[in-house]
């Protein structure tokens, strides 16, 4: 698969060359310098059913030039919510603006509590990855994260430790991303030959609609140990970005099902830009989508839904993970 980029994170990671027009360093300027990055850069208007015209309108009524750093940085804020894109952040000295609803506003379907119960004090660590054999003799791996370089020789390590299990658990939830090298390299430990995941479109003009045809995205299988058996990836809806493109490719292979919540999204390739004050801007550029051409932005579906139940947990039970090792045990 094609290196795009490097990471998929809520941070500030890369600096794009885009070349702005030069606007005053005042709340007015910065204002229509935000607003004229997104229209001619932004990659999702028309799926979100998003107006920026009457978006600008809106807010421009909002801004003057008596305003402090904090006021103006609140209605930029509150402008770039309109957008509901967690990949839309702007980046301050003293806060970072976010839109957080696509996991704050759902069930977060994942207890510390009963994670600690099921690794228990003797698990091993393996990339940042934190890993087990369960007493029914499957293998449990808890991916909480992709901001880690993943070494093939961990990697390897790993499923050799695992081989011997009669299936695997792959526990992604609460995975906010990182980087997409990181899930690309994860992924090529399930396939056995070069396989399309999904595809891009880049942005070719400033139209809200000026994008490239569909571009196919591939995993190619790793030269390391490659894992052949049943393995259940769990999601929740704060899987985002990188660990959303990570689900999307597990759902092409065969082997793999999918227990859990629908993913949180993130499937926008972000860029990012200046305003005149020096905060940064960072937005979705490039959309993503799965090998039904289906856009990742909205989030991966689950192939069996299930969300913790209150009565497993006062048995200490994840619900989610007794689920996934029924289907391992073909029940």
């Amino acid at each position: 698969m094609k290196r795009y980029l490097l990471f998929l994170l809520p941070l500030l990671l890369l600096t794009s060359c885009i070349d702005e027009e030069e606007l005053d360093n005042n709340p007015q300027g910065n204002f229509e310098a935000l607003w004229k990055i997104m229209d001619e850069h932004y990659c999702f208007f028309t799926e979100k059913g998003v107006d920026w015209d009457a978006v600008h309108e809106k807010y421009a009524r909002q801004i003057d030039n008596s305003m402090t750093e904090s006021q103006t940085f609140e209605v930029l804020t509150n402008m770039l919510s309109e957008l509901r894109d967690g990949h839309v952040n702007l980046y301050t000295s003293f806060d970072v603006g976010r839109y957080w609803a696509w996991h704050e506003d759902y069930p977060s379907n994942v207890s510390d509590t009963l994670l600690r119960r099921y690794l228990g004090t003797d698990y091993r660590i393996a990339s940042g990855m934190r890993y087990r054999i369960l007493d029914d003799n499957v293998g449990y791996v808890r991916c909480s994260t992709f901001e880690n370089a993943l070494g093939d020789g961990n990697l390897d390590e790993m499923f050799l430790y695992l081989e011997p299990c009669n299936g695997l658990i792959l526990d992604l939830r609460g995975n906010s991303g990182g980087r997409l090298t990181s899930a690309e390299q994860l992924a090529a430990r399930f396939c056995n030959e070069k396989t399309l995941v999904g595809y891009m479109r880049h942005k070719t003009g400033k139209g809200h609609d000026d994008f490239s045809g569909l571009e196919e995205q591939y995993i190619k299988p790793s030269k390391g140990v490659r894992w052949q058996k049943p393995v259940v990836v769990l999601t929740n809806r704060e899987i985002y970005s990188a660990a959303n493109e990570f689900v999307k490719y597990m759902k092409v292979f065969p082997q793999c099902t999918v227990v859990g919540d629908s993913t949180g999204g993130g499937g926008g390739l972000p860029f990012s830009s200046e305003l005149p004050n020096g905060w940064a801007i960072r937005y979705s550029a490039c959309p993503m989508y799965d090998v039904d051409h289906n856009l990742a932005e909205p989030g991966v579906a689950p192939d069996v839904k299930e969300s913790l139940r209150q009565d497993d947990f006062n048995r200490n039970l994840d619900t989610i993970i007794e689920h996934a090792r029924r289907i391992l045990k073909g029940k």
